[in-house]
This record gives structure tokens, sequence and C-alpha cells, in this order.
């Protein structure tokens, strides 16, 4: 065989081995910090989003691993450290565990600020920019999306039409700011777990539960108090963002494929609290449409 053809052969075949090799690249894979583990929001939106929407959406070159926050190991105030270190390059910081060290991130959810979906819908539009550009500037973090979860009600033993019925009650409480409010409105705040709610009701340590209706039926709520005051107390709020330098280390095809999408994931997550809020009274209350088969 002339040499010409012999040096032909292995040109094709390095050429061909490379291609191969290119081929053969595992795809780029993020690792994701997303919202509560138990919530709808992370089974029903978050997680087939990164693990299965992603993967998709690419045609197989970008992947996602995703843990819930409560099972990240991170305490709620640090996380938005950790982001800005890089140690999570991409997570979710819950706007509830801020007002300590940066109160300024909580002012779209103060209680008693947004009554119903529409009105924190145009708070969280108002404070965008600012929000954004703080994040950037003083924290390297770009923000990629806010999260809303469904609004907070109140849980009670005894009667109350309005919320200053509520004054001189034992109120379980989850946040400074929700303390605040209850004593502004002349009731005792307590700060208990959630999940020992139910008990506190039993025993008589508090009167009174503030939390998502939802949750609370699911947690047996409604078989211990008598009422449930539907307004909304405060809402639940969730910024997700990434590492400044971790976001632009991306390909740039990937950064255009998330500012694209996150805004739909965002808008089903909304729309999602304002399904789940409705519902969430329904089968406390054993109303209609609830889809649970319990009875409130």
């Amino acid at each position: 065989m002339p040499l010409f053809s012999i040096l032909l052969r292995l040109a094709c075949a390095a050429v061909l081995a490379c291609a191969g090799a290119a081929w053969a690249q595992p795809p780029l894979k993020l690792r994701i910090v997303g919202g509560l583990g138990p919530g709808n929001q992370f089974v029903q939106q978050e997680q087939p989003f990164w693990t299965q929407e992603l993967p998709r959406l690419s045609g197989g070159r970008y992947q996602a691993d995703i843990v819930p926050f409560d099972r990240a190991g991170v305490p709620g105030p640090e996380m938005l450290r950790l982001m800005q270190l890089g140690v999570v390059p991409f997570g979710t910081v819950l706007t509830a565990s801020l007002p300590a060290q940066y109160p300024q991130y909580t002012a779209a959810n103060l209680p008693g600020l947004n009554a119903d979906l529409g009105q924190l819908r145009a708070t969280v539009a108002a404070l965008r920019p600012y929000l954004e550009k703080s994040l950037r500037e003083q924290h390297g973090i770009e923000l990629l999306a806010i999260y809303a979860y469904p609004p907070q009600v109140v849980f009670c033993k005894r009667p109350l039409a309005r919320l200053a019925d509520l004054a001189g009650r034992r109120i379980r409480v989850s946040s400074a700011a929700q303390a605040d409010f209850v004593e502004a409105l002349q009731a005792e705040p307590v700060l208990i777990e959630f999940g020992k709610a139910v008990r506190g009701i039993e025993t008589g340590r508090i009167e009174c539960v503030i939390t998502g209706a939802m949750s609370g039926y699911k947690i047996g709520l409604d078989g211990v108090t008598q009422y449930l005051y539907p307004l909304s107390v405060n809402w639940g709020l969730a910024i997700f963002g990434a590492n400044l330098a971790a976001w632009k280390g991306l390909p740039a095809d990937l950064r255009a494929l998330l500012r694209r999408e996150l805004p739909r994931l965002e808008s089903a997550i909304w729309a999602d609290a304002g399904r789940y809020a409705a519902e969430g009274v329904a089968c406390a209350s054993g109303g209609a449409p609830c889809s649970l088969s319990r009875e409130g």
C-alpha cells in the first residue's frame, strides 16, 4: 500500500478517535440546593425541572443533582454566605431566615403586607430590581428566580372574626417577623417547631397556630382546632440564585437556556402556590376542591 494512503488512513483514524472521545465526554452536571423537601414546590416542580427537563431541553448535554434545602445540612441564615463563597454554587435562600442579618431582603414579605397573591406579585415586582442589584454587588450572587410558597394562615381553638381578636392569645409563629406582628396585635408569640404544633394545642401551651393551610391540615391541626382564619398573614418567599463566578463559568448556551426556562419554572411555582392555598383551606374545612381523601 502506498505510503500516502497509509498516512491518510492513520490521519482519518486519529480524527475519528478524537471525535469519539469528544462525544464520549460526560455531560456537565450542576449541583443545586432547592426548596423545602416536603413541599409541593420541590416535589412537583423543582426536582422534575432539574433532573428531567434540563437534560431533555439540552439534548443530554447538561444534567443536575438537586437536594432540598432542609436536607442539605446548611443552617438557613448561612445559605447566603455559602453561596457568596461558592461553597454552594446554586442555592435557594428562604427569606424568612434572613431578618437578623439582612432585613432588607425580607421587605417584600412582611406580615400584613400582602393579603393575596396579586398583592404579593406587585410587591415582588417592585422590589426585584433592587434585589438583583444588591445580591450581585453586595454578595456576588446572580438572582435567577424568586419562588412563592402558599400563605400562612391562622388555626385557632376559639372563634375569631378579625385579626384583632387574637389579642391575649398564645400563638405559634415561625419567624421573627411573625413574632413582631403577633406582638403588635397584643398577643403572645410562641416559637414552636412545626411538627410539635398539634401537641402544643393539645397541652394548652398555645391556642392558635400560624402556618400553611395545607401543611396544617396534613399534620392534623383541623382535628385539634375549630376555626381557620384564611386571610394571609404572610407568604413564603425564596430566592434562587448562583454564585456569580460559577454562573459566568457556565457555557453560554446553558446560561441562555436557564435564563429562558427558569422564569417558566418560577411562574409554575407561583401558580401552584395559589392553587395549593385554596385547596388547603378546602381540605382543612371539609370542602371542595380537595384531592385528599380525609375530610377536615
